[in-house]
């Protein structure tokens, strides 16, 4: 941790006024904004140009580890995320073991403490497993060390409905989540992975239609609403399934969304040479999936974004179509693709950007030290980004184990510049601090 004077930077107020002047950070903690008087001790950060935004809080990260060390770490993770302006993430439960017992989110959490780039806080398995039969410790898992509050079996739906039920009934009293991957298995089918429509039937891929992430949003709303409970949408990738979301909160139904970058910026079209990097699960949408998805982002039917960071190795990733893994890279990239995308073209401000990249995750996930204003007395988690900056991605460059990128070769305007968490610089232009 180092004191830091932050000069001639620009944030905004809790209502998104833009400020410009220095920012004082003291042993993590921002201590004065606006005209600093008190430098002795302070080092020095020149920002003329650069916005000061609270650090970055991605619900959907797949670290790997244990199980999967050749493909990511929780320690190359954690660089990634640094790098990507990231202060929190959030690590999926199927890994090999699952993190299904609170022995198993406190390993998860003391890899991501160890290492200190980023607070890794982790994601508890529904059911044991992930076999949607029998839930897991979800009590006990809350009340470790670990403290989990979120639990998906991300990858593989709670399809049975009564076993749904139970896990919102339990997480209710100490306000856990279930975030849920929408997605009927019944409706999708086994082998689907390309969107179901005229491209999928051309190209001869399984087709994965719309209304096996609507109905099953539709279901848990119901059930939200019947048991009291909180559902988040993992990955909302269709109009259909944001539909059923803007019904849901209208109703004052207990659900949020998350979407995640490439659904918002990459469609179908791309699937015509059967590259396995964009396979994805959900799979690329069509481009009025894409409008819409970026309409509810904007106006707030969509809370968050969520990268669903999913590195592979190389001997996973590079098969025919249909039998190539399922993801790709994100956290690196997010921010510019997002700013690139909608920032850039007027459709949302940067306040707004802070909202869906930092404040409205980390309420999701009950984060109380992510997702705070620049303001004094708040911990000083943050990250300076550089809206004018051209960035075009190297996957080369990434500090991912894995290079399974949609992005390379592509120029994006924004830019993570500096990260910080609790005073600490833990990335700076693309380069993590040690480990």
């Amino acid at each position: 941790m180092s004191d830091l004077l932050i000069t001639g930077v620009t944030w905004h107020d809790a209502d998104g006024t833009p400020r410009t002047g220095d920012v004082a950070v003291r042993e993590g903690t921002v201590t004065e904004v606006g005209r600093v008087e008190d430098t002795e001790g302070l080092t020095r950060h020149d920002a003329d140009g650069l916005t000061l935004l609270p650090g970055f809080v991605d619900l959907h990260t797949h670290l790997r580890q244990p199980g999967r060390e050749d493909a990511e770490t929780v320690v190359s993770g954690s660089r990634a995320a640094a790098v990507g302006g990231y202060t929190a993430v959030l690590a999926m439960a199927n890994t090999t073991p699952v993190t299904d017992t609170a022995e198993a989110a406190e390993h998860v959490q003391r890899l991501g403490r160890d290492c200190g780039l980023v607070d890794v806080v982790p994601v508890g398995a529904v059911t044991k497993g992930l076999e949607g039969a029998e839930l897991a410790e979800l009590g006990l898992m809350h009340r470790s060390r670990a403290r989990v509050t979120v639990f998906s079996d991300d990858g593989r739906c709670v399809a049975d409905p009564r076993v749904m039920r139970r896990a919102l009934e339990y997480l209710r009293p100490f306000d856990g989540v279930v975030s849920q991957h929408s997605q009927d298995p019944s409706l999708a089918g086994p082998q689907a992975c390309c969107h179901e429509g005229e491209l999928s039937g051309r190209l001869g891929l399984p087709g994965w239609p719309p209304v096996a992430e609507a109905s099953i949003i539709a279901r848990d709303a119901m059930l939200a609403r019947h048991t009291g409970g909180r559902v988040h949408v993992a990955h909302v990738s269709t109009a259909e399934g944001l539909d059923v979301v803007r019904w849901a909160k209208e109703r004052g139904i207990r659900m949020t969304a998350e979407v995640a970058p490439h659904h918002l910026a990459l469609g179908t079209d791309l699937l015509t040479g059967y590259d396995p990097v964009y396979k994805v699960n959900p799979p690329l949408r069509p481009t009025e999936d894409q409008e819409a998805l970026c309409e509810g982002l904007a106006d707030g039917t969509i809370d968050a974004v969520a990268t669903d960071h999913a590195p592979h190795a190389r001997h996973d990733k590079e098969h025919a179509f249909v039998d190539a893994a399922f993801g790709m890279l994100g956290l690196e990239t997010a921010f510019s693709v997002v700013h690139d995308l909608l920032v850039t073209t007027g459709r949302m401000s940067m306040a707004d950007l802070a909202r869906v990249l930092s404040t409205a995750p980390a309420g999701i996930a009950r984060l109380a030290d992510h997702g705070r204003p620049v303001a004094p007395g708040e911990p000083a988690n943050l990250v300076l980004v550089d809206p004018t900056a051209a960035v075009t991605v190297d996957r080369d460059a990434s500090h991912s184990l894995s290079r399974n990128t949609p992005w390379h070769g592509r120029t994006l305007t924004g830019a993570v510049h500096t990260t910080i968490l609790r005073g600490a610089v833990t990335a700076r232009e693309g380069e993590p601090a040690p480990c």
